[in-house]
């Protein structure tokens, strides 16, 4: 048996592959990228990329040493002498702050729209739409505290969704407050566990001192189990009157502008940095774990990275993620198109005339040959496999008089081109090419 690729990750197959039941359609997922550059370049946001490993100290600050992410899922790649080590970045928020830092990225207009996508990775358990390698879509904002940016993100990503035809997606919207309302909600949840710490699972046991509000995103049946008996009460609880105004004002402007969502009490964030808005966008359709990705503010963490304050929001959603979403409602995807000709030789003597002419077409739209003499029987079952609109043999007379006979594969008609007007033709079939698609 040929070698097999690491569990938990997928290859991206062209289209017409054979096999796709457990391997992604690579233009699917262009597509979400396209879209997801197309909405959020609108709105003022530059592309930016980072580097797929990051140093170790980076992420412990920037994802949390208690999580665990850190604790249990990232990926060590390289340690030299006392290094601390480097790791496979298993999200991009921290990358892209570090790098907004390292840069000078303060200097450019305030507040600051980036984006990227790629992969991330995570030495995780493998589940449906959980992978070790997975690929995410990332939107942040540096340099602005006010609510109108909080809610702009928000309707980004909702716009990216609603764009790509998803239509069974909900925002799951939350606040965790000020530094000091987060001191009162964790000096309750000390209190209130304290009492019964003996039935809290070890990780709680370990996270009650440190980061009490951890416990509330808990896996373990047992706790969750304690949480319902107990009857916590919600963060929003202990919003100050600073905080609960801002989220007011995230919750108008996104009713004015038409985006549904739910207020959600149990979403929280444990480290320090998080301020403010937090939330998740859900999609019943991929199953109990229903969630496509979040978001959330982070005015503390450029702070935590060693840098100067730097007040932050950003979201990321997974692409696998979403395409399970669009797999569950249907939503087809238009395959990339063939070439809009195929060029073959009838005879060897005119196999480098066929090559020739197509490069000098490409320019001009997608153009193929064939690589060897064909007859024409074979010439266009050949491009009807390659999924072409056009296909033209060329023979010693076509050769000879500057011609080409071009079949259109789909009505059946056939033309005499002149070599020298086929840039020109070439042209046109791309101009039709794309009000097909516009109008699709």
């Amino acid at each position: 048996m040929p070698l097999q690729r690491p569990k938990g990750t997928q290859d991206h197959l062209p289209d017409g592959s054979p096999k796709l039941s457990r391997d992604i359609q690579a233009s699917a997922f262009a597509h979400v990228q396209d879209v997801a550059r197309r909405v959020l370049e609108r709105s003022g946001a530059s592309f930016i990329a980072t580097p797929l490993f990051e140093e170790a100290e980076l992420v412990k600050r920037g994802v949390g040493g208690s999580t665990d992410i850190v604790r249990k899922e990232m990926f060590t790649v390289y340690y030299f002498g006392d290094h601390g080590g480097y790791v496979l970045r298993p999200e991009g928020t921290a990358s892209i702050v570090r790098a907004y830092l390292q840069n000078g990225l303060k200097q450019l207009p305030a507040p600051l729209k980036l984006w990227t996508h790629g992969p991330m990775f995570r030495a995780e358990n493998v589940q449906k739409l959980r992978l070790r390698q997975f690929h995410q879509v990332d939107y942040e904002v540096l340099g602005s505290t006010d609510p109108l940016v909080d809610a702009e993100a928000i309707w980004l990503m909702w716009e990216v969704v609603r764009e790509l035809g998803l239509t069974g997606v909900r925002v799951k919207l939350g606040s965790i407050g000020d530094p000091e309302d987060r001191e009162r909600y964790n000096a309750y949840l000390r209190g209130l566990f304290g009492a019964h710490a003996d039935r809290l699972s070890d990780d709680s046991k370990d996270r009650l001192e440190r980061n009490p509000m951890r416990i509330l995103d808990s896996k373990s049946a047992g706790d969750q189990a304690l949480l319902a008996e107990l009857g916590v009460k919600p963060m929003l609880d202990f919003l100050g009157e600073d905080a609960r105004a801002h989220f007011g004002a995230v919750q108008a402007y996104l009713r004015e502008w038409g985006v549904p969502f739910d207020l959600d009490p149990s979403i929280v964030r444990g480290l320090d940095y998080y301020r403010r808005t937090a939330w998740e966008l859900h999609h019943e359709g991929i199953g109990a774990k229903s969630a496509l990705g979040g978001g959330g503010r982070y005015d503390g963490l450029a702070e935590q990275l060693g840098g100067a304050a730097v007040p932050g929001i950003g979201w990321a959603f997974g692409i696998e993620r979403v395409l399970g979403a669009l797999e569950a409602e249907g939503v087809a995807f238009a395959q990339v198109d063939g070439p809009l000709l195929y060029l073959a030789a009838m005879d060897e003597a005119n196999v480098g005339l066929a090559a020739r002419l197509a490069l000098a077409g490409r320019s001009h739209g997608r153009v193929e040959f064939a690589y060897r003499a064909m007859k024409p029987g074979s010439v266009f079952r050949e491009a009807d496999r390659r999924r072409a609109r056009h296909a033209a043999v060329i023979g010693s007379d076509e050769a000879a008089r500057g011609v080409l006979n071009i079949k259109n594969l789909g009505t059946g008609e056939t033309r005499e081109v002149p070599v020298a007007d086929l840039n020109a033709f070439l042209d046109d079939l791309s101009q039709q090419a794309r009000g097909t698609r516009e109008q699709a």
